[in-house]
């Protein structure tokens, strides 16, 4: 027994698969993070092309060209995005006829305050303009550089969302050509399983798109009974932009929340208004991130709730907002592969729901 040499395992081999994709991550990392400006528009002309392919195929099935049945598809999206602009422009305008008296009470709320401080702290008004002077100065450069650093890349971002519907109309009318290139980087034994992925693929984003809409609508719906339990004014118009701000991490709520504490507070001159809908939009947004989002999004891709709660994190690191909504996808795609890839089947278990 003690003479018996115990078996040598080489891990060279692991040790060197280890590395070796833990180089493709952070190779992937990079490119994505100095890339995001220009992966990030193509990702939603993707994320666009696929949900509107099945109409574009329809009407090409029924004597449409692929140029009309294209400018079609993109008509009928660019439609429906200025149709839900046009009632969010509606509803601002309701309240901005309410914002004269809103007015008038914030001005009588600022004057209270400054009898407190000067009644109560014995800060006289001479002394509170002096500090409201220095704040002034002290964040004017501050608030100069911000904002020419807001508008240089607004007018980037502008240009991009321009281009989503372009680029949007390019996929769909050469996306022959591009299926044809995409068969010729792989041996022909692998056409039939190319041409599943890409069929699931479709179906993945139109899930996706499905789920995301729900998470919105249950969100808004949520934020909008809680505002209208408590009474607070305008609770559909709130409710429903706070569901939107969701997407922007942890200051997304709070942006959010800025109007209805605002409205509530100067509607009914009451602080326990604003903890009321501070809690809401809170309750909320526990609710959205750790369960609505998870279950509604990860089960319509057949991902688990772990990896898609990581994806998002990543997701917000590298691309911010936009990442924490198409690293999802993403993922399902890779999951796709995976589940028709024998060499991948760990990967295709770990992103999967299955819990045996």
């Amino acid at each position: 027994m003690d003479n018996m040499a115990m078996p040598q395992v080489p891990l060279s081999g692991q040790k060197f698969s280890f590395l070796k994709i833990l180089l493709y991550v952070v190779l992937i990392g990079i490119i994505l993070y100095f890339g995001k400006d220009l992966f990030i528009p193509l990702s939603f002309s993707f994320f666009i092309s696929f949900i509107l392919y099945p109409i574009c195929q329809w009407l090409e099935n029924h004597g449409f060209n692929r140029a009309m049945a294209v400018f079609v598809c993109i008509f009928l999206l660019l439609a429906l995005v200025f149709t839900i602009l046009f009632l969010l422009g509606q509803q601002l305008i309701s309240f901005s006829i309410e914002w004269a008296s809103l007015k008038t009470k914030l001005l009588d709320t600022l004057n209270q305050l400054s009898r407190f401080l000067t009644e109560r702290l014995n800060i006289d008004k001479e002394e509170q303009m002096s500090w409201l002077k220095n704040i002034r100065n002290d964040s004017s450069s501050g608030t100069l550089s911000f904002l020419k650093d807001t508008l240089y890349s607004s007018g980037i971002w502008l240009v991009l969302v321009l281009l989503i519907p372009i680029f949007s109309a390019l996929i769909l009318y050469y996306r022959t050509m591009f299926v044809k290139v995409l068969y010729l980087l792989f041996s022909p034994e692998k056409k039939a399983v190319i041409q599943k992925i890409l069929h699931l693929t479709v179906n993945t984003y139109y899930n996706f798109i499905k789920g995301m809409a729900i998470v919105y609508l249950i969100v808004g719906i949520l934020n909008s009974v809680g505002l209208w339990i408590i009474g607070i004014p305008h609770p559909f118009l709130f409710g429903f932009i706070a569901s939107v701000f969701t997407i922007i991490p942890y200051i997304g709520i709070i942006i959010a929340a800025i109007f209805p504490v605002t409205v509530s507070w100067l509607t009914y001159s009451s602080v326990w208004y604003p903890i009321g809908v501070i809690l809401i939009f809170t309750f909320v947004q526990y609710l959205e991130a750790n369960l609505i989002f998870p279950m509604a999004v990860s089960s319509k891709l057949n991902l688990n709730t772990f990896v898609t709660i990581i994806m998002i994190i990543a997701g917000g690191i590298l691309w911010g907002a936009a990442g924490m909504i198409l690293f999802i996808p993403y993922l399902a795609i890779v999951k796709l592969i995976a589940d028709n890839t024998e060499e991948l089947k760990a990967l295709s278990i770990l992103l999967g729901t299955k819990n045996s």
